[in-house]
Formats: C-alpha cells, structure tokens, sequence
C-alpha cells in the first residue's frame, strides 16, 4: 500500500508510515504547496491513498466527483495521537482502503464511503 501524506498530516506521520514498511511520498518535502486538487491527482495517478486533515477532499471526491485512490481524514489532533490513529485504521480497513474509499474519523466513530461506480 503506498500513502500520499499532505502537510497538515505531518512529517512525522510519514516518517512513521516509512518505518512501517510503506511507501510514502511526503507532501511536506514539496518547495510550495500545489493545492488540493493537484495533490489528490498526484495521489490518483500514482495509486496512493491520500492521508490529511483536511474536508476539502470531500468535497473534490462527493461535490467535484474527482477520482482518487482511497482518502484517510484525519481529525486535527497531536501528530502522536494520528499516528495511532493511522497504526489501527490500516489493519482493521485495510480492504476498505484497497477498494479506494474514503475513511473519515471523528473521536470514536469512522466513517467508510466507497467509490459510486459510474
């Protein structure tokens, strides 16, 4: 499984996912932020499952249709705290973010929306 990591995730989540025996590109290391859309296409055309905090994804996914790979929304909380969050959302949905859904949590409950098929 490989991870698009946007900066608002933090490095640290990518260097985690990293050790972890992931591929990772880390959206930090780019010189300026390309916005968006621009990274959820990077993340689709390089088959990655895009990681961030942001509800901007949501709309490009359910509003702008766009495609995507599987998105992981994280809620804004210390990097510590995502990155256990991340340790138990990959094995326990794993064949949710192998079919490309969108994975949205807020305090205890996730939220799995798969692709509509068009």
């Amino acid at each position: 499984m490989k991870f698009l990591v946007d900066r608002c995730a933090d490095r640290r989540l990518a260097e985690w996912l990293r050790s972890e025996g992931y591929d990772v590109f880390d959206a930090g290391q780019l010189e300026h932020d390309p916005g968006d859309a621009a990274l959820l296409r990077q993340a689709t055309a390089e088959d990655r499952v895009l990681v961030t905090l942001e509800n901007d994804f949501g709309d490009l996914v359910f509003v702008s249709r766009a495609r995507h790979a599987g998105v992981v929304r994280l809620p804004d909380l210390p990097v510590d705290q995502r990155i256990m969050l991340m340790a138990e959302v990959i094995p326990y949905h794993r064949k949710a973010l192998e079919r490309h859904a969108l994975i949205t949590i807020r305090g205890s409950r996730v939220r799995i929306t798969y692709p509509t098929v068009s």
